[in-house]
């Protein structure tokens, strides 16, 4: 059933743009875009755009300035805040960034790659790979997320550490404004001081201030030696000393350095099929170490075995296992990045992506585990995540038996107790999922008068008609 906010005559001009094929109205197809991974989300929508070019996304946002109808830009849909999803009975229309999935050019020289917004994470790095280079941005979605979404999300993954988010991964957007105006701002320069940095003000915008139709990534060569170890902790603060040595001994070849529990290690092993713990017997936490080095095989093994000698003189590794093969490293990470799905099966599950200072990571989880266990005694605590940028996935599993609805209807409550003691320690509540419609109202309560002014204002001067991705970052 159609949206009654959208005039049929509305839904024929916009399907005019990109033709009736790549307009989408039946509900059975429109139904894969209302939903989001978590579900905490449902929209509604009467018409899904698949624009194939930027000067369709152009037309259509044109169009939809003059007539005032609030668009939804859509990438992959793995977005985990509901930014990419339309609100319920508000008229919104999706614009699908799919189709514009070309590769537009690749430069050896330069290391740099155009890609269209619609382009699959996954392809963009097969493409750089092909190319003899590496785009080395990691997400568990990799498979289904899209560039468009990556950038602006300001998405981050497990080599932050060495590469940076995404923010510092693009050197230029092509940009599509809320009147149709077209910003071609593919500018492939490491070095451009010419006024204000219109990029940034894209790169995590979530969507709000416009439509990224392409970037320029930024490519780095390919590692020469790979080596990636599996270890068996006693605790955080151990983890901490094991992080600080393996900078030291590695410096930038430190590409990963990631944290696990052994709950979490348990559930993954219980229901992702063939996954396994590669250490004979289980350990309070884990360190999941990636060292990647631009000289030679024999170097990446060189320091992993002195950073294993001095973490086991320092007593910090109680077992470990190295990878011997590249298909051993990807169990490992699938170990790693399985984690959170894994909790699906043992019910409700209260999330929270949050960063504090590297230095205090275990202060941080000591703090928040005693909140919670004081608040929900039989809560099942899986916090995992970047040790080496100090992003935290802070995720509460129901406890054994209870009813998952009156569980997550503490969702509030939790949020509450964690994010305390995140803002108390210097730390964000939101490290690499954004902010979406999850968020907002938190990010407004806790963001200075000044800060979320400014933030209005940038809305205000781009948007002065509120028609981009409504209701999202900023109430609008």
């Amino acid at each position: 059933m159609l949206n009654s906010h959208i005039d049929p005559s509305l839904i024929a001009r916009f399907t005019a743009i990109t033709g009736k094929q790549h307009a989408v109205t039946e509900p059975s197809d429109i139904a894969p875009h209302l939903s989001e991974p978590r579900g905490l989300y449902k929209g509604e929508s009467a018409l899904v755009l698949k624009p194939a070019t930027t000067q369709e996304v152009s037309d259509i946002l044109r169009l939809a300035n003059e007539t005032g109808t609030p668009v939804v830009p859509q990438g992959g849909n793995t977005g985990l805040v509901g930014g990419q999803s339309p609100r319920p009975d508000r008229g919104e229309i999706v614009i699908s960034l799919a189709r514009l999935n070309a590769i537009r050019s690749l430069d050896l020289v330069g290391q740099t790659m155009v890609a269209e917004a619609g382009v699959v994470l996954a392809n963009a790095q097969q493409a750089a790979c092909e190319a003899g280079l590496l785009f080395p941005l990691s997400l568990g979605s990799e498979g289904s997320c899209q560039i468009g979404g990556n950038l602006s999300s300001n998405a981050g993954g497990t080599a932050v550490l060495a590469y940076g988010n995404m923010r510092q991964l693009c050197l230029g957007l092509e940009v599509v404004l809320p009147d149709g105006e077209i910003w071609h701002g593919l500018r492939a320069l490491k070095k451009d001081n010419t006024g204000y940095d219109l990029r940034d003000l894209f790169i995590g915008a979530e969507g709000t201030l416009g439509i990224i139709t392409a970037a320029v990534l930024k490519l780095f060569p390919t590692p020469r030696g790979h080596e990636t170890i599996y270890a068996g902790i006693d605790s955080p603060e151990a983890a901490l000393k094991l992080f600080r040595l393996a900078q030291d001994y590695c410096g930038p070849s430190l590409t990963g350095f990631e944290l696990m529990p052994r709950i979490g290690i348990e559930f993954t092993t219980r229901h992702i099929e063939g996954m396994r713990d590669p250490l004979s017997e289980p350990h309070p936490w884990y360190a999941l170490i990636d060292i990647s080095s631009g000289q030679s095989q024999d170097a990446a093994r060189a320091m992993l075995e002195g950073l294993y000698v001095a973490a086991d003189e320092q007593g910090l590794i109680r077992d470990a296992a190295a990878a011997e093969t590249e298909a051993q490293r990807q169990v490992f990470w699938t170990l790693r990045e399985s984690m959170s799905w894994a909790q699906k099966p043992e019910g409700g599950s209260i999330k929270h992506d949050v960063s504090v200072p590297v230095a205090r990571v275990p202060e941080f989880l000591t703090k928040a585990d005693a909140a919670v266990l004081k608040a929900m005694p039989d809560a099942r605590i899986v916090a995992f995540g970047h040790m080496g940028d100090g992003n935290i996935h802070y995720n509460i599993s129901q406890p054994v038996g209870a009813d998952t609805q009156a569980y997550l209807a503490r969702w509030k409550e939790m949020n509450e107790i964690v994010h305390a003691i995140v803002l108390d320690l210097g730390g964000s509540i939101s490290a690499e999922h954004g902010i979406g419609q999850l968020k907002r109202d938190e990010l407004a309560a806790i963001r200075s008068p000044v800060e979320m002014a400014m933030m209005t204002r940038i809305k205000q001067a781009f948007d002065p008609k509120r028609i981009m991705n409504p209701g999202k970052v900023v109430a609008t």
